[in-house]
């Protein structure tokens, strides 16, 4: 498993408008410049954070980004899985999947499950606040 740069770009993203947010909203452009992201890229990335309802927007002047709600409440797995989708490691292990006719007989099914279960505890134990705070 590879986290893509939408991946790492909206955790970027998230911890810079926590940081800038005390005035108001956070222009895109801000971001982008402090980041040194292309704003063309970064609006791809923040179109899925608010389609996921992770960030408010506002348009016009005085406009831009915020979070709405504190970053202790932001975990980045869930950041992660709304820019990725599902991280488990194999297509059987991913939400929603029929159980494969192998499992009974799937001698690293085993494997799979415990790596599953490290990714998604390593990812759920952080916040945007950590990340803020390691800094």
């Amino acid at each position: 498993m590879m986290i893509s740069t939408k991946g790492r770009y909206a955790l970027r993203f998230l911890i810079d408008v926590a940081e800038h947010q005390k005035d108001g909203f956070v222009p895109l452009k801000d971001v982008a410049a402090r980041q040194e992201i292309s704003e063309k890229y970064l609006e791809i990335v923040v179109k899925e954070l608010v389609k996921g309802r992770l960030l408010d927007t506002l348009r016009g002047k005085g406009g831009g980004y915020r979070l709405n709600r504190p970053p202790e409440e932001y975990n980045v797995k869930a950041v992660i899985e709304q820019m990725e989708g599902p991280l488990a490691p194999v297509a059987c292990l991913e939400p929603g999947q029929e159980a494969c006719p192998r499992s009974k007989d799937c001698r690293t099914l085993s494997l799979w499950q415990g790596l599953d279960r490290v990714i998604s505890d390593y990812l759920a134990q952080f916040t945007l606040a950590d990340l803020m705070e390691e800094y």
